[in-house]
């Protein structure tokens, strides 16, 4: 699929250099965050009520659910982000995952996991549109950064984990995919109500 071709496209090692994201990381990173964007758009566009509150099973998500989950993580994803920003870059770290990984996780949906409690859609977001555009709001901020950040991502770790904040940064975009991909699963469901 296209999607596919322009993730396999993407694939990069890891950067061994400090300082800022040379051009070619940049570009990739701009590009993932508008695909997602985008391709988010164009996948809730359109459907009824009845299809947003579609579940394939009791248990599964809604696509306003799903939309519900992203507007809820983001956030979450991208405190951390920042947070991890605020530690000294560092020469000698070198991250155990790979960019390969981080832009798989987007695609490979053959590892189903469950989200932690806090990223769970209740009650914290009103609807889909408030949801949607919650989501637009923060990925504006996340591009300008994408675009226009001098920091050396790479000598950052996130966390404790095994990334660099580079590759967790093109994770909170790679996760949009994944639950992308969920939406698609839902709206091809045979039982999906017609509009």
């Amino acid at each position: 699929t296209l999607f596919l071709s322009f993730a396999m496209a993407a694939v990069v090692a890891a950067s061994a250099s400090a300082g800022p994201m040379t051009a070619g990381e940049r570009q990739r990173l701009v590009a993932h965050l508008e695909m997602t964007e985008a391709w988010l758009d164009s996948e809730v566009r359109g459907l009824s009520d009845a299809q947003l509150a579609f579940k394939m099973t009791p248990d599964s998500w809604s696509v306003e659910e799903v939309v519900m989950h992203l507007a809820i993580a983001e956030p979450q994803y991208w405190d951390q982000f920042n947070q991890s920003l605020k530690k000294p870059a560092t020469a000698d770290f070198k991250p155990q995952a790979t960019d390969v990984a981080m832009l798989w996780y987007g695609i490979d949906r053959t590892q189903r996991t469950t989200t932690g409690e806090a990223r769970v859609p209740r009650d914290q977001v009103k609807d889909l549109n408030s949801a949607h555009a919650s989501f637009k709001k923060l990925r504006a901020e996340m591009m300008k950064v994408a675009k226009d950040s001098q920091e050396d991502l790479r000598g950052r770790q996130f966390l404790t984990a095994s990334q660099d904040l580079y590759q967790w940064f093109l994770m909170i975009s790679t996760h949009s995919q994944r639950h992308i991909l969920q939406i698609r699963e839902v709206k091809n469901h045979s039982n999906l109500p017609k509009n």
